[in-house]
């Protein structure tokens, strides 16, 4: 794999679910989602092109993976 960028949003969304797994999606701020993303060890893509609308989708899948 070479890394996941901002199109990966459900795999983004299920690292995220790993990593932080006591939190509650639905409660992140974009700030610090974008910040806990570009973060992720496997993450490979500019971080300027994160904007509202994938950090909605990542968010949005993330808190489907939590159900």
């Amino acid at each position: 794999m070479q890394g996941l960028k901002w199109g990966d949003v459900q795999d983004i969304a299920v690292a995220l679910a790993d990593t932080h797994s006591t939190v509650d999606p639905r409660y992140v701020n974009f700030v610090e989602l974008h910040r806990w993303i570009i973060a992720l060890p496997e993450f490979a893509d500019d971080p300027s092109r994160g904007g509202e609308k994938v950090l909605e989708a990542i968010q949005a899948a993330w808190i489907e993976e939590m159900d």
